[in-house]
C-alpha cells in the first residue's frame, strides 16, 4: 500500500442516532489519523440492526483502504459488529484465551457469576492481530481481507483510545512506511461575518495548496481551520505559522484564539491580568452570561457576581434604576441599559459592570421589535460603552447571540 490511504471510521450504535451521546469517538480518531498522515474521507453512522451493518460494511469496504469500526463488540445481542463482518467475509470466529481469560479473572474478582453472554466478547476473527484491552473486556483486532485493512475497536472512549495509542498507532505507521504529518490548527475570530472574512482573504484561500484554509461559521464565531501536510512535525508548523502570519496581515485585528482557547477564557484573563472584577445585570439574558464566564477556571477572582433583572420591579428596587428612567425611556433603551451596569458595579463593589436588557421575543415590548437588545459596559471613569443591536432568529437564539456579543464588546474594551 502507498502512504495516500484513504480511510472510513463507521460507528456501531443506535444510541448516536437517537441523539443520546455524540459520537466524539469519530472525532477523535480522525484527529490521531490525521497526525498519521491518514486523509479520513468518510464517517459513517449506523445503529443496532444486523442487515443494516453489513451493508454499512459493504459500501465501507468497496471505498476504502481502511476501515475503522467502533461499537458493536460488547456481550448483548444488540452487538451486532462480529456477526456483520462474519457475513461479509466468511471469516470464523474463535475465542482468543487471553481475553477470556481477563473476563473471567474479573468475575471471580468481584465475586459475581458470569453471565452466559459474556464470553461472546473474548470471540475475534481467525487469523486477526488481536489486541488485549488494557482498561476492558472486547479487545481490538487488526486483519486484512480482499486488500482493506480492517480494525475493530470498542465503542466506550477509554477502551477505544487505549488501543488505538498502544497498538493502532504503531500499526499504522508501519503500514504507511514513511510517515506523513498532517496538523492543524483553528484560528478564531469575532466581530466579523464569514462573508466579510472569506473576501478579505479571498485571494489567500485561492492560491494555497498546503496549507488548505477553510473558513467555518460556528454558534461561537467564525473559525479558520488551517492544514498543512508534511514529513516532519517541525515543517508542518513552519507552513501553518507563515500562512497565520498572512492572515493576521489581513484580520488579525479580529483574531481572539486558537484552538481550544474561547472567548469567555480570553475575557477572564485579561480582568484577571489587569486587576479587574466584573458585575454583570441580566436581564433577557437571564443570568446566562454570567454562566459563561463561571464556566471559566478562575473566573471565582474577578467575577463579583450578578443580578437577574427581569422585571421592572427588580430593576428598580433591587438593581437601583431609577423610576424615571424606566417609565420616559423604557426598560429596552440605551439609558436603562446604562444604568444597570453602573448600579451593578457600585452595589457589587465592581470595577466594571455589564449590562443587559432587549426583547428575546416571542413579542415586541415597549413598541421594541423583536431581538431588539442594548449592552452596556461601565468602569469607574463612567459608561465606557452602550451598544444597540438587532439580532435575529428564535429568543433562545437572540440571548445566545447577545451572550457573544456581549463577551466581544468586554473583550474589546479590555484589549
Amino acid at each position: 500500500m502507498t502512504k495516500d490511504l484513504q480511510a472510513e471510521i463507521v460507528a456501531v450504535g443506535t444510541e448516536l442516532l437517537l441523539g443520546q451521546i455524540a459520537n466524539t469517538n469519530a472525532q477523535w480518531l480522525s484527529q490521531q489519523l490525521a497526525n498519521q498522515g491518514v486523509n479520513v474521507y468518510c464517517h459513517t453512522t449506523v445503529g443496532d440492526n444486523l442487515q443494516r451493518v453489513q451493508e454499512a460494511f459493504k459500501q465501507a469496504h468497496e471505498r476504502s483502504d481502511i476501515v475503522i469500526v467502533t461499537g458493536g463488540l460488547g456481550p448483548t445481542e444488540d452487538d451486532l459488529t462480529r456477526e456483520a463482518f462474519q457475513q461479509l467475509s466468511h471469516i470464523p470466529l474463535v475465542q482468543h484465551r487471553p481475553s477470556m481469560d481477563k473476563i473471567q479473572a474479573y468475575f471471580e474478582k468481584q465475586q459475581a457469576a458470569m453471565t452466559p453472554n459474556n464470553p461472546k466478547q473474548a470471540r475475534v476473527f481467525e487469523g486477526a492481530t488481536v489486541w488485549l484491552n488494557p482498561v476492558g473486556m472486547a479487545p481490538g483486532m487488526k486483519l486484512t481481507y480482499d486488500n482493506c485493512t480492517w480494525i475493530f475497536l470498542p465503542g466506550v472512549p477509554r477502551e477505544m483510545k487505549a488501543l488505538v495509542r498502544e497498538y493502532m498507532i504503531p500499526a499504522l505507521q508501519q503500514l504507511l512506511g514513511k510517515k506523513e504529518m498532517i496538523k492543524s490548527i483553528v484560528l478564531k475570530f469575532t466581530g466579523i461575518g464569514e462573508s466579510k472574512l472569506e473576501h478579505e482573504l479571498q485571494d489567500i484561500i485561492h492560491e494555497q495548496t498546503n496549507p488548505t484554509i477553510a473558513p467555518l461559521a460556528q454558534e461561537e464565531g467564525i473559525v479558520i481551520r488551517l492544514t498543512a501536510k508534511s514529513d516532519s512535525l517541525q515543517q508542518a508548523d513552519q507552513l501553518l505559522e507563515a500562512t497565520k502570519a498572512k492572515i493576521f496581515s489581513r484580520v488579525g485585528n479580529y483574531a481572539y484564539g486558537e484552538d481550544h482557547e474561547t472567548l469567555e477564557g480570553k475575557v477572564v484573563g485579561l480582568l484577571t491580568e489587569q486587576e479587574h472584577t466584573l458585575a454583570t445585570a441580566e436581564s433577557l439574558t437571564g443570568g446566562a452570561f454570567s454562566e459563561k464566564i463561571s464556566t471559566v477556571s478562575g473566573a471565582s477572582s474577578v467575577l463579583q457576581g450578578g443580578i437577574v433583572s427581569y422585571t421592572n420591579e427588580v430593576k428598580e428596587h433591587v438593581l437601583g434604576v431609577p423610576k424615571k428612567v424606566l417609565e420616559t425611556k423604557g426598560a429596552v433603551s440605551k439609558e436603562c441599559a446604562e444604568e444597570m451596569a453602573k448600579q451593578v458595579a457600585n452595589k457589587l463593589s465592581s470595577s466594571i459592570g455589564i449590562a443587559f436588557t432587549g426583547v428575546a421575543g416571542p413579542m415586541e415590548m415597549e413598541g421594541k421589535q423583536v431581538g431588539t437588545v442594548y449592552i452596556a459596559i461601565y468602569n469607574p471613569t463612567g459608561v465606557s460603552l452602550v451598544e444597540k443591536f438587532l439580532f435575529q432568529g428564535d429568543r433562545n437564539s437572540i440571548r445566545r447571540r447577545t451572550v457573544l456579543k456581549g463577551l466581544e464588546l468586554l473583550y474589546r474594551t479590555l484589549k
